[in-house]
C-alpha cells in the first residue's frame, strides 16, 4: 500500500504539472486581453495610445516577461520579487499624498506620471507595482490577484465568497442525488423488463442526452414564467436571493434573504442538478447490477436459501457498486468547482459561475486559479477511489 500511495503521489505531480503547462498555454493563447483595445485604438490611427502606454499595460500585467519566467512565477513564486524592466532600476521616492484626492498616481523615473486607478490616496510608484507583482505561487495557496472581476483584490476572496453558494448546491444535488439513484438503479436491475424498468429506462436516457441548458430553460418556462402567468405559485428564475420583497400565489409575501425567499431560489437549479445525475447514477447501477445478478456466485447464494433482500444487498451490490465508486471521483472537484452551465442558466453565485464570468471578461487569473484547484481534487478523487477498491473488493491489490 505505501508503495503504491507514493507511486500515485508522483503520478500526481507529473499530471498536475502537465495540466498546469497546457492550460496556462491555452488560456495564453486565447483571444483578448488587456492590450487588446489599446492595440485596436492604436491600428485606427489615433494619436492617444502610444507605444509606450502599451508597454505600461503590459508590465502591469507581466505581460513583458519571458513566457517561462511568467509561468514559474505564477506557479511556484519563482523568480520573486521586484522584476527589472527594461535595464532601468526604478525608486519609490515620491512624496506622500495624492494630488487629486482618492486617486492613484503611477510616477515614473523621468518624472511623469498618470492617474491608474481610484481607491488610494498616495503615490504608487513603478517599484510599488514591482513589489506587487511578487507572489509565493499557486501550488503554495498563492492564487494571485483578480486582474477585472475585483480588480487588484485576491482571488481568495472571490473563492470565499462564492464557496459557500457551490457547496450548498452541489452537496445538497449530489447527496439528494445518491439517496435516490442508488436504490433506483438497484430496483430497476431486479425488476428487469417490468413496467418500471421501462419507465425508468426511459427517463434516464432523457436525463442523460439533454443538456443540463436545456433542462434549466425548461424549468424556467414551466416553473417560473408560466406558472406565474397562470397564477399558481412559482419559482425565482435565477439567483440565491431576490433583490427585493415579493408575493407568491398560495405562499403570500416572501420576504427578501429569508430562509424561504432563498429555499424558493434553491429548488430549482438543485432540482435540475438531481434530475440530471439521478440519470447517470441509476443507470450506471442498473448495468453493474444486471451484470453482476447473472453471476454463479449469486445464482449460488440463492440456491442456498437465501433471502432475495440478501442476495441482492449483500452479494451482488458489493461487486456491482466497483464502477459506480470510479463515477464518484469526481464529487471532490465537482463540489468546489459546481456547475458551472447550470449556475449561469440561474445566475447562481457559485464558483461554476465565476469560471464563466472569468472566461467572458478575460480574466486569465481566477480562470487558471479555479482550473488547476479541481484538477487538483479530480486527481485527489481518483486517489480516494483507488484505495476503496481495495476495501471493498479484497480480490484487489495495491502493490
Amino acid at each position: 500500500m505505501a508503495t503504491f500511495l507514493i507511486r500515485r503521489l508522483i503520478q500526481m505531480v507529473i499530471v498536475l504539472l502537465a495540466s498546469a503547462i497546457v492550460s496556462y498555454a491555452l488560456l495564453y493563447l486565447a483571444p483578448g486581453g488587456p492590450t487588446t483595445g489599446l492595440r485596436q485604438i492604436q491600428q485606427g490611427g489615433r494619436n492617444s495610445i502610444t507605444a509606450e502606454d502599451i508597454a505600461r499595460i503590459k508590465a502591469r500585467f507581466e505581460l513583458d516577461l519571458f513566457l517561462p519566467y511568467r509561468f514559474t512565477r505564477w506557479l511556484a513564486g519563482f523568480p520573486s520579487g521586484p522584476i527589472t524592466i527594461g535595464g532601468q532600476t526604478f525608486f519609490a521616492d515620491t512624496p506622500a499624498g495624492c494630488a487629486i484626492p482618492g486617486q492613484v498616481r503611477l510616477r515614473y523615473p523621468d518624472g511623469t506620471s498618470e492617474i491608474i486607478e481610484e481607491g488610494c490616496e498616495e503615490y504608487v510608484t513603478f517599484a510599488d507595482l514591482a513589489d506587487r507583482r511578487t507572489s509565493r505561487g499557486i501550488i503554495f495557496g498563492d492564487f494571485g490577484n483578480s486582474q477585472v472581476i475585483l480588480r487588484d483584490r485576491p482571488i481568495s476572496v472571490l473563492i470565499e465568497s462564492r464557496l459557500p453558494y457551490t457547496l450548498q448546491l452541489m452537496g445538497a444535488a449530489l447527496f439528494i442525488s445518491i439517496l435516490i439513484g442508488v436504490p433506483l438503479g438497484i430496483y430497476s436491475a431486479v425488476r428487469q423488463y417490468s413496467r418500471f424498468d421501462y419507465v425508468m429506462t426511459t427517463v434516464s436516457f432523457v436525463g442523460s442526452s439533454l443538456p443540463t441548458f436545456v433542462i434549466g430553460i425548461i424549468c424556467i418556462l414551466i416553473f417560473a414564467i408560466a406558472a406565474k402567468e397562470a397564477g399558481l405559485p412559482y419559482l425565482p428564475p435565477g439567483s440565491a436571493v431576490a433583490l427585493s420583497d415579493y408575493t407568491v400565489p398560495w405562499i403570500g409575501t416572501v420576504e427578501s434573504e429569508s430562509t424561504l425567499d432563498r429555499l424558493l431560489h434553491f429548488i430549482m437549479p438543485c432540482g435540475v442538478l438531481v434530475f440530471v445525475n439521478i440519470a447517470g447514477y441509476s443507470r450506471f447501477i442498473r448495468s453493474g447490477m444486471l451484470e453482476v445478478l447473472r453471476l454463479d456466485y449469486v445464482r449460488t447464494a440463492r440456491s442456498k436459501g437465501l433471502r432475495e433482500r440478501t442476495v441482492v444487498l449483500k452479494h451482488a451490490l458489493r461487486n456491482a457498486i466497483l464502477p459506480f465508486i470510479t463515477l464518484l471521483a469526481g464529487v471532490f472537484a465537482e463540489l468546489f468547482g459546481g456547475a458551472a452551465i447550470t449556475e449561469a442558466i440561474f445566475n447562481w453565485p457559485g464558483l461554476g459561475r465565476l469560471l464563466v464570468d472569468s472566461i467572458e471578461r478575460t480574466d486569465y487569473t481566477v480562470a487558471m486559479s479555479l482550473t488547476m484547484v479541481s484538477i487538483f481534487l479530480l486527481l485527489l478523487g481518483y486517489l480516494i477511489t483507488d484505495i476503496l477498491y481495495s476495501v471493498l473488493d479484497p480480490r484487489i491489490r495495491l502493490s
